[in-house]
């Protein structure tokens, strides 16, 4: 399938049930401004309704994954004021997010697992993009920062939500308050990232190849959960375990994942 281009700042290919999502502004360390935001959202709207997309992999090109916001976005203030009419920040434009929330949620939301290959500089809202993915590979070397607090702000791209269950709370604490600079194998201590890599672009695509080798309903199934659950009680949490097997048993997929693995072959499963 041929390359799509989004607001010319993010590219997208798709091959073998993976999509790559590259952020393409790499002459300005992919940083976001309106354009890169619209992108972003755009290219997980349009993965979101492409059918045979089973993983995704988000990266930046040339030296940096993201550098943050592009400050000079900032000039125009009207988008960021609430103007008493429900604009600014506080409209919720997007679901339950505001549109910088959606460019790092559209990843959790999205309904395959997404893998974000991070290397170079990963501040602000870079970090809280790559904390929308399922997973995160990073090169030991980046630099990553929450970077709010540097500005005279908070973090508030969807961090606080992303983060919640992965970095420890005291830990978050202080990066926010100090935005010192923290590496990537300290983000992997501290759970902002998942695995520390060499090659963090080539080991996602691997993984990602690896999820989309599995039955699509029964992985969509397992995210679904993972993202639902933390929020439930532990008498919901059981019954959307049943309810989401109930729905699995005996489905093709599921009974083609069976004869595969006493087969010892690959699947042959049909997208949803």
């Amino acid at each position: 399938m041929p390359a799509m281009n989004f607001h010319d700042r993010v590219t997208v290919t798709i091959e073998d049930h993976v999509a790559h999502v590259l952020l393409d502004r790499a002459d300005k360390m992919n940083a976001l401004d309106d354009a890169m935001f619209e992108a972003i959202i755009a290219a997980g709207h349009h993965l979101g309704h492409e059918r045979g997309v089973r993983a995704v992999v988000l990266s930046g090109a040339g030296r940096s994954f993201c550098a943050g916001l592009d400050l000079s976005s900032m000039g125009n203030t009207s988008r960021w004021k609430d103007d008493g009419e429900g604009g600014g920040l506080t409209a919720r434009t997007h679901g339950n997010a505001n549109r910088a929330q959606q460019a790092a949620m559209v990843w959790r939301k999205l309904p395959m697992p997404v893998i974000a290959a991070v290397h170079g500089v990963c501040f602000g809202g870079g970090l809280q993009v790559a904390s929308g993915a399922d997973i995160r590979f990073i090169a030991p070397d980046a630099r990553l920062a929450v970077m709010e607090v540097k500005w005279g702000l908070v973090p508030d791209m969807a961090g606080y939500a992303l983060w919640r269950g992965n970095v420890r709370d005291d830990v978050l604490r202080e990066l926010t308050y100090t935005h010192r600079e923290f590496s990537g194998e300290e983000a992997v201590q501290f759970g902002f990232a998942t695995h520390v890599s060499a090659d963090p672009l080539a080991d996602a695509m691997a993984l990602a190849r690896t999820i989309a080798s599995k039955s699509p309903t029964a992985v969509r199934g397992a995210k679904l959960l993972s993202n639902r659950t933390p929020d439930m009680t532990v008498d919901e949490v059981l019954m959307a375990e049943s309810v989401a097997q109930h729905e699995l048993m005996f489905s093709k997929n599921q009974l083609e994942a069976v004869r595969a693995g006493m087969e010892k072959r690959a699947g042959e499963f049909v997208d949803p």
